[in-house]
């Protein structure tokens, strides 16, 4: 005889057990009701293989961060499955003896999940197993993540790992505990959170030139602090480009260009004028565009000011704070680069060697500004290599 028991008490270590015929719901943390855990139901024959599932068949309200188990105490399991109502399969592996398979830790909130699969009892015969469950919809939201750099892409030496949360996470540690940074060479680096909806990730030093970076966070069914629970599964792979490192000296009215270590060129540029002065840090390259408008309406600058300017044309610009300073081509000052600062903030240089500046760099290359006394704000722009490694190792929720 082969029984497969279902689910009908939630009993932990120590609660008093419930009696025969009387079993007991709960409120769960949401506010929805909560169905019990499991039970079986045991045979006579002790070749048959006695089922045990976790959550209980039927429930509703489970927390996304429920184990999902499968028990068989008198033969083996086999084929065990777990989709949601998607069809996205979540893995599980089954102990040595085939007795107990256990699913990955992290189940999608407000989703239905079945479960499939065979128990082999001692005495041959087998037994479907089939069971349905809830997960909550939390109360408080679902918790997704965008990131930078994008999958695949070719990052410079300085890009920081970025994600963005779309709902603020209160439980750090345990978020950060889903993330994981995985490199094709030996990297010390970070998570530091900006603030309760970014957490970003960089290494000691530069990144070595050629690296390959997976970044795997795993947080479904993380429970991120009031009410709100991962929603999802993200993985993206980026590599790191050459080694291109620039300085600017504001005071030399100069620009140097390393690459891969070595000197490759040393450019006569011109900065920001008094008023506008050019901010000193380690700058980061976020956007490049052969041709951009520059509108001083965007910083505030009216038309009919002096110092009001609209250049529908500028080229080979590339961004490197959020507050509006680039790096571009400036023919309009030729005969002050080199020799003066009469921009805006922003770092001139020739039509010619900007191009080929352009044609140098990536989206996450540095660019060290020295020579003034206005320096960078956190969070204008990708401000990481600002703190030193032990004030950005501070910002980590498990340092």
């Amino acid at each position: 005889m082969l029984l497969a028991g279902t689910a009908c008490s939630d009993t932990k270590a120590g609660d008093p057990a419930p009696s025969a015929g009387n079993t007991q719901g709960s409120t769960n943390p949401s506010g929805g009701p909560s169905t019990p855990g499991s039970s079986s139901t045991p045979s006579g024959d002790p070749a048959a293989a006695n089922v045990q599932i976790v959550p209980a068949k039927g429930a509703t309200a489970v927390k996304p961060d429920q184990a999902v188990t499968v028990t068989s105490t008198g033969g083996e399991l086999s084929d065990i499955t777990l989709k949601d109502d998607d069809g996205n399969k979540i893995d599980g592996s089954l102990n040595a003896d085939k007795s107990v398979w256990t699913a990955e830790p992290g189940l999608k909130p407000g989703a239905k999940y079945t479960l499939s699969g065979t128990a082999k009892g001692t005495d041959g015969g087998t037994v479907p197993i089939s069971s349905t469950f809830k997960t909550l919809s939390p109360a408080g939201g679902k918790l997704k993540a965008s990131v930078a750099p994008l999958d695949g892409e070719t990052v410079g030496v300085a890009m920081p790992v970025q994600i963005y949360w779309n709902n603020p996470v209160k439980d750090k540690a345990a978020v950060e505990k889903r993330l994981k940074v995985t490199t094709s060479v030996p990297v010390d680096g970070t998570w530091s959170w900006q603030n309760s909806k970014q957490v970003n990730y960089r290494p000691k030093t530069y990144w070595p030139a050629g690296t390959k970076v997976t970044v795997d966070i795993k947080t479904q069914g993380v429970n991120a602090g009031g009410n709100i629970w991962g929603n999802a599964n993200r993985k993206i792979s980026f590599t790191i480009g050459k080694s291109v490192v620039t300085t600017v000296n504001v005071k030399k009215h100069t620009m140097t260009v390393a690459i891969n270590g070595k000197l490759a060129r040393t450019i006569p540029i011109t900065a920001g004028k008094d008023g506008f002065t050019t901010r000193s840090g380690v700058k980061v390259i976020m956007e490049k565009f052969k041709t951009k408008r520059m509108d001083a309406a965007t910083i505030g600058i009216k038309p009919g000011d002096p110092n009001y300017y609209n250049i529908s044309n500028v080229q080979w610009a590339q961004r490197v704070t959020s507050s509006g300073e680039f790096i571009h081509g400036a023919p309009w000052s030729g005969g002050a680069q080199g020799s003066e600062n009469v921009s805006h903030g922003c770092v001139g240089m020739s039509l010619k060697d900007a191009q080929w500046y352009f044609g140098q760099t990536l989206r996450g290359d540095p660019v060290v500004v020295t020579g003034t006394t206005r320096h960078m704000e956190k969070g204008n722009g990708w401000t990481d290599w600002n703190e030193t490694w032990a004030q950005y190792k501070a910002g980590s929720a498990l340092a």
